[in-house]
């Protein structure tokens, strides 16, 4: 019981990694539409900042797992 609660505790994290991703994919469009000339650099930016901030509910995965199975 106690590792299912840990493991539950640990997949918090994806919850600030997905309001993250909300962020920066909305100002990333927010700023493509006020300068569409910017659109590649942008684009390619988001992207970037997107999968950097996307490893924070990986590890928060990894660690639930492991917690999960390995405990």
């Amino acid at each position: 019981m106690e590792v299912a609660l840990a493991s539950a505790m640990a997949i918090l994290g994806a919850w600030p990694s997905a309001i993250g991703e909300a962020w920066v994919c909305s100002t990333a469009i927010n700023g493509m539409s006020r300068n569409p000339e910017m659109f590649k650099s942008l684009r390619s930016t988001m992207i970037l900042a997107v999968a950097l901030v996307e490893t924070t509910a990986i590890y928060s995965l990894l660690v639930s797992l492991l917690i999960l199975f390995v405990a």
